[in-house]
């Protein structure tokens, strides 16, 4: 609870430092990335100095990456460009020189340079808001393409020349609060006036927070380079709030008895450039644990107490905390740490996401090595979607999965947010000769290994399938009963029959169940994926065998013979058969008639084929049919005479055509009706 400072009864006592003092995201990406340079064995050095703090620069330099002014100076090393950024003529010339380059831009510059870049133009200016002679704005002005004013005051703004379009963006740590005022000094001079407010919104959470503690502290303590423009800000503003504000870089640099902890209450904050030792290290020493173990009770700081008061946390927790801070790769939450949790993009899972929102997320690392809390949310849903996964292996139950990535002996899938393995052999019960056509293909899996401790699953679709197949079948013989009409699917064709799915379990149509006539193959009655009614003739469930029937559901040929075919009617048929006495005319499946040799042409004839041919075409006469003896009397010289000589062609003299078939004629003729 905060306090007047003047209120003598109920005032507090102690320390508190900033909550987001030391290090900002792009300070502390630049730090980290340099001390791997300097455990590397590789030739290096930053341009300039990396951040604007005289320690990490001299630890650095001790450690094998020294800071340089110049290309030339830099020749033939790798050099690492420091999170101000440079223009791309800089970065030209090192490469020029021989020079490997680590580009270390914070990505809030790099976003500046960006704008300047695709928004400038000989047309339009850019008016950057900031320190004409820092680093950030000389480097940010090489990436225009047209003219450039620098300003820093509202002064500045009014003094420029009055142009007709232009675009404004501010250097990243410019105060916010002077950012509104300095837009509306431009727009008195620039018709079209393009705003980007490119300020870092950490330097404004720092600016914000500084200011909030400076108003309730007797003293407040600035810690960080001189150097750093970040710092001095941030000094000027406690300093208007509380005229006891000092700026220090180190613990060395606090004057004696500056300030008493049991008798006043003293804040303390850090720029953006200030590693988090340099600022414990003030901090300690204004606490002088080690020389005041007597302290009295009413002091309510020391570094245990600090301790007590921060959140704890174990890797594994789940912790709530608002966004405060997001970049191209990370977003930073405060969640009431001593340090910002950090999250990468890879590891959020609910889409986009804004400052100020409130998220939840897993700690996976309390400390990464450099003070950052390492956050996820895919933790979090990896976890929900493993418990899910491990309640259906026990259940027994089948899983959702989508083919990722075809990988050596097997198929990598997605099975409902975790990382599943497939063996080859496990994608169907029949070999699978292309693994990758399964990517991206949705299927049903059964899970058949777990891995609890590393998270990782085996499933099977082929386990899937033959389970399905087994149940289908069952249920299909369960159905199944002789005598019975089904509806079926015919799967294949053979020379001796045809295959016919009946819910699940094939049947087979023997050749000689498929048509009342003679046919040589199935084909000239069903075709596969035909959908036929059959009658199961037969069941051997031991041997699991269905024998149908097709052709007893077909009406029979001779049934409406008489109808069909009256006699006097003139039709076609196909000669199939020829004898000494005739030629047999098929005229639908399992029909036959007879063309007595007398009746086989206009003139005699000695032998039937001089008259016809088998597989021929011909137009016949019916003459008679007789259903009961399943006997069609033909005639082609009837057809013949009608044509020649029309109405004026004699009756046929039925009597004595039938007269003419012998008695061994009628038999042969019976037998080949009734094959």
């Amino acid at each position: 609870m905060s306090h007047p400072k003047g209120n003598e009864t109920h005032k507090r006592t102690g320390i508190e430092v900033a909550a987001h003092a030391g290090f900002c995201m792009g300070v502390r990406r630049a730090v980290e990335a340099a001390m791997a340079v300097a455990d590397a064995d590789v030739s290096s050095c930053t341009l300039g100095e990396l951040i604007h703090n005289p320690q990490v620069v001299r630890m650095l330099a001790d450690r094998g990456v020294p800071p340089v002014s110049s290309a030339q100076e830099a020749a033939g090393r790798q050099v690492l460009i420091r999170s101000h950024g440079v223009s791309p003529e800089v970065i030209a010339e090192l490469k020029d020189a021989g020079c490997q380059v680590l580009d270390l831009t914070c990505p809030f510059v790099d976003k500046l340079h960006r704008i300047v870049r695709e928004e400038s133009s000989p047309e339009c200016p850019v008016i950057l808001v900031g320190e004409k002679e820092h680093p950030e704005v000389i480097g940010t002005a090489g990436w225009a393409c047209g003219e450039v004013f620098v300003v820093a005051t509202p002064d500045e703004a009014l003094a420029l020349p009055p142009m007709k379009d232009a675009v404004v963006a501010a250097q990243t740590t410019y105060p916010p609060s002077r950012w509104e005022e300095v837009v509306t000094a431009l727009k008195t001079r620039v018709t079209n006036l393009r705003e980007h407010c490119t300020i870092c919104n950490a330097t404004e959470v720092r600016q914000k927070e500084a200011a909030e503690l400076a108003s309730r502290a007797d003293a407040m303590i600035v810690v960080g380079g001189r150097n750093s423009a970040n710092t001095q800000k941030l000094f000027a503003t406690c300093k208007k709030h509380c005229e006891r504000s000092i700026l220090v870089e180190c613990a060395a640099e606090l004057p004696p008895a500056f300030a008493n902890i049991y008798s006043e209450f003293i804040g303390i904050t850090a720029g953006a450039s200030t590693p988090a030792a340099a600022l414990e290290e003030v901090v300690l020493s204004m606490t002088d644990i080690e020389n005041q173990v007597q302290a009295t009770d009413s002091v309510d700081f020391n570094m245990d107490a600090i301790a007590a008061s921060m959140v704890r946390i174990r890797p594994g927790q789940t912790v709530t905390g608002t966004v405060v801070q997001i970049t191209a790769d990370e977003v930073f939450v405060n969640f009431g740490y001593k340090s910002e949790g950090v999250i990468k993009r890879s590891e959020l899972t609910q889409g986009e996401v804004q400052e100020n929102d409130e998220i939840e997320a897993e700690v996976v690392k309390v400390n990464d090595g450099e003070g950052n809390v390492v956050l996820s949310q895919r933790n979090i849903v990896n976890k929900k979607a493993w418990e899910a996964l491990m309640a259906k292996y026990d259940a027994g139950e089948y899983v959702d999965g989508v083919g990722k990535e075809a990988v050596k002996g097997g198929l990598i899938a997605d099975v409902e947010g975790v990382r599943a393995f497939v063996p080859a052999s496990h994608l169907s019960p029949r070999y699978v000769e292309k693994i990758g056509d399964f990517v991206g293909k949705e299927m049903k899996l059964k899970i058949i290994e777990v891995d609890t401790q590393k998270k990782r699953i085996v499933a099977s679709r082929k386990a899937v399938m033959t389970e399905e197949a087994a149940a289908k079948k069952k249920e299909a013989w369960e159905n199944l009963e002789e005598g019975v009409v089904i509806h079926g699917v015919v799967r294949r064709l053979t020379d001796f029959g045809a295959f016919v799915d009946v819910g699940g379990v094939d049947g087979l149509i023997h050749i000689t169940d498929l048509s009342w006539g003679r046919i040589k193959h199935p084909s000239e009655v069903v075709k596969p994926n035909q959908e036929i009614d059959v009658k199961i003739k037969s069941l051997d469930r031991e041997k699991e065998r269905i024998a149908l029937d097709y052709k007893s559901l077909q009406p029979r040929p001779w049934d409406n013979a008489a109808e069909k075919y009256p006699e006097g009617s003139i039709v076609e048929g196909k000669v199939v058969r020829i004898t000494d006495f005739g030629a047999f005319v098929e005229l639908q499946v399992g029909l036959d008639g007879l063309v007595h040799i007398s009746q086989c042409a206009l003139n005699h004839v000695a032998k039937v084929e001089d008259a016809v041919k088998v597989g021929e075409t011909v137009r016949v006469k019916v003459l008679k049919v007789d259903t009961e003896a399943k006997r069609i009397s033909l005639s082609i010289k009837q057809v013949m005479e009608d044509e020649a000589f029309g109405d004026d062609a004699a009756e046929p003299e039925m009597e004595l055509a039938a007269e003419e078939v012998t008695a061994e004629e009628v038999a042969a003729e019976e037998v080949t009706t009734e094959e």
